[in-house]
């Protein structure tokens, strides 16, 4: 049962001897809610603690977002990065609840988004380098607007980032995606980019390939 913490929430316990497992943290795209992406939590190396939490603003009439998106009268997309900003630092708070409520390890957390769960995913890890070992970006991209302001000054080079994209998403154009290598290895973070033949989603071998490399970096 999810504990009242700064996001409801879904887990899994790890089934490991370990006093403190290492915790991955899963976070929806626009309009989906927390039990999505635990669709495949049994999936995941079961040494890992999962945690899937719903994004705070509630859209109609239903689903949850991390951020609103509006739309301009010329079909413009305008999103809202104060709201964004502020669903950084709530993830980044329920980071630190996690792990004052969860046996789990604090020196490694892993952030798996999905669409906009992947736009706070970077967010969270780059604004907060201290808080985050790996990331896995499905289907999203890097907006440094919602970055915080002295990011740039933070060391990042514990960080590891599993970045994947659909070469045919119509949602987020892949060369939104591809943008994201050259930033973060100019901030000496570790990554890699693969494209998949799909649209907006996960195909199997791109499930696959970053369930391998969840058990190679836990």
């Amino acid at each position: 049962m999810a504990k009242s913490l700064a996001l409801y929430h879904l887990t899994k316990p790890a089934k490991t001897s370990q006093e403190k497992a290492p915790l991955i943290i899963l976070l929806h795209g626009y309009g989906s809610n927390e039990e999505d992406l635990f669709s495949f939590a049994s999936e995941l190396p079961d040494t890992y603690f999962i945690v899937s939490a719903r994004a705070p603003y509630n859209l109609q009439p239903f689903g949850h977002s991390w951020y609103d998106i509006h739309f301009t009268a010329d079909n413009e997309k305008f999103s809202n990065d104060e709201q964004a900003k502020t669903s950084r630092d709530v993830i980044a708070t329920f980071i630190d609840e996690l792990i004052a409520n969860y046996p789990v390890d604090a020196n490694n957390v892993t952030l798996i988004g999905f669409s906009q769960g992947t736009i706070l995913s970077y967010a969270v890890a780059l604004s907060y380098p201290e808080k985050i070992k790996n990331v896995v970006a499905l289907s999203g991209y890097l907006n440094e607007t919602i970055l915080v302001d002295d990011y740039a000054s933070k060391n990042h080079e514990n960080l590891n980032f599993y970045i994947s994209h659909g070469s045919a998403d119509q949602v987020i154009p892949n060369f939104w995606a591809n943008k994201a290598p050259e930033f973060l290895t100019n901030l000496n973070i570790k990554n890699s980019y693969r494209e998949f033949p799909v649209g907006h989603g996960v195909a199997p071998q791109n499930f696959y390939e970053f369930k391998n490399w969840l058990a190679e970096h836990i």
